[in-house]
């Protein structure tokens, strides 16, 4: 065996240092061994090579493995070996441009999965202690990137044929249909069944806290949340979410125990997916967590020095819907020196914010068509379009605002504002700023006005009553306007 994989895992099993002994099945290279992998590879043979490893699993001084263990670390390197040889050749034919074709993802995931399965049997029947889950994470998370670099693979290889037999026999596809659409994320797929039975055998685990495998169980249905939102599959993300719920009191240690790295991306998943179920008060509270966890990270110069890139697209992921959903559970507006820390944010949801903070509808119009395919991608083009009503909302404002104030009924008395404006002014407003309502020929229709004054009555933006057969808003004279100061 390459002698600093030997070399660690002999010291992660004496330390019973799960993060060193995971780094020895890791089809990462250490940047102190570059050449791990070959030289693992070169070590023994295809044929030799559980003879050889019995040897050093069982003869080796340093090691004290009772023989049901050294059984199942055999099996864990035997197909790590074979998984070696089948990526150290897709990588040399990807990095080759004339092989470049020849890349066999699918094999690299196919003997991966090998590999998942044999650390899986070294859990079910109890081998393996509590202390090697971090052996899990390595599995499932290679699981999920073969799994996506084999899908691509397919995918350009499907392109190829198609565009190649197109080109033969002067096809093409005009009815726009993919016939690949169904299989297209095939292995993926796969790997989600496979990394959620590490998700059940972690549930599933009754052992004592300490000595449980439900410590895994935050990185696992991370995971799986990354992986069935690349499916487009998010409702069965609530079956995890469901799942994690459903434990009893002390069966699962509290979230807060956890790695912050898992909190930060468990509550981030979270949120979203209460943003996407409309459950916007839950949201917000997922969200603001998970970036005030991200705040403090940023402060510390630990964290600062070596993870600034991380947290910083964290950040920003965060606030792709923290943002949307404080404009809908508080009306508020993202600060101009927030967005200024992302280059990413400000193209986003500068031009939004600054067209509702303005009460200029043209603009907010052209700020969505712009940022349109961003926000269909990120599913929150629907809940900025409701931000349509905070800006008419603070356009009316603006037009009881012009309206002054009365005279005072007796001398003395404070002067009021002026509660009834007539519908024709709010008309004014509206086509002034760019209102898609009129009579087709440049003016704007009451009617259509009257329903958007009523809207915002209904919605609890305004506080009044229209009186239409003398053409005016009747607005309180306590609060018209309520949370605006108005």
């Amino acid at each position: 065996m390459s002698d600093s994989i030997w070399t660690d895992f002999a010291t992660a099993q004496a330390r019973e240092d799960g993060y060193l002994l995971a780094t020895t099945i890791s089809p990462s290279r250490p940047p102190s061994d570059p050449a791990r992998l070959y030289n693992y590879l070169r070590w023994t043979n295809a044929g030799s090579v559980q003879t050889d490893l019995r040897y050093k699993l069982q003869y080796n001084p340093d090691l004290h493995l009772d023989k049901k263990e050294s059984s199942n670390w055999l099996e864990v390197f035997t197909a790590y070996y074979h998984f070696t040889a089948r990526l150290l050749s897709a990588e040399e034919a990807q990095n080759t441009s004339q092989r470049a074709r020849e890349a066999d993802w699918n094999g690299v995931y196919e003997s991966w999965k090998d590999v998942l399965n044999a650390v899986y049997r070294g859990y079910t029947s109890d081998v393996f202690d509590a202390w090697t889950i971090p052996c899990l994470y390595v599995v499932a998370k290679y699981m999920r990137i073969f799994a996506i670099k084999a899908d691509e693979s397919a995918t350009a290889a499907a392109q190829r044929e198609q565009r190649d037999t197109g080109m033969a026999f002067g096809l093409q596809d005009e009815d726009g249909f993919n016939t690949s659409s169904n299989s297209k994320n095939e292995k993926l797929e796969d790997a989600a069944r496979h990394i959620n039975r590490i998700f059940a055998l972690c549930l599933g685990d009754r052992s004592p806290l300490e000595d449980s495998r439900k410590w895994a169980l935050y990185y696992i249905a991370n995971l799986l949340f990354k992986t069935y939102f690349r499916l487009n599959s998010v409702p069965l993300s609530k079956n995890i979410l469901r799942s994690l719920s459903a434990q009893a009191a002390g069966e699962l240690p509290p979230l807060s125990r956890f790695p912050k790295a898992h909190q930060v991306t468990f509550k981030y998943y979270s949120g979203v997916i209460a943003f996407l179920s409309e459950d916007y008060a839950a949201a917000e509270e997922h969200l603001e967590s998970a970036y005030k966890m991200c705040l403090h990270s940023s402060n510390d110069s630990a964290a600062q020095t070596a993870t600034a890139t991380a947290t910083t697209r964290n950040r920003d992921l965060i606030l792709t819907y923290l943002i949307p959903t404080k404009l809908l559970t508080s009306h508020r507006l993202p600060t101009p020196t927030l967005l200024s820390q992302s280059p990413h944010l400000t193209s986003l949801f500068a031009p939004i914010t600054s067209a509702i903070k303005h009460a200029d509808l043209r603009a907010f119009t052209a700020a969505l068509e712009s940022g349109e395919d961003e926000f269909v991608k990120r599913r929150i083009y629907l809940t900025l379009e409701r931000g349509r009503d905070i800006l008419l909302r603070n356009l009316f404002r603006k037009v009881f605002i012009a309206g002054g104030f009365e005279a005072a009924a007796k001398e003395g008395e404070a002067p009021a504002r002026r509660t009834r404006v007539p519908v024709w002014e709010f008309a004014a407003a509206l086509q002034m700023r760019g209102a898609e309502v009129g009579d087709g020929e440049g003016g704007v229709d009451g009617d259509e006005v009257e329903c958007l004054v009523a809207n915002a009555i209904y919605k609890n933006f305004m506080k009044g009553y229209i009186a239409r057969d003398r053409g005016i808003v009747v607005l309180s004279k306590a609060g018209a306007f309520p949370g605006t100061g108005v």
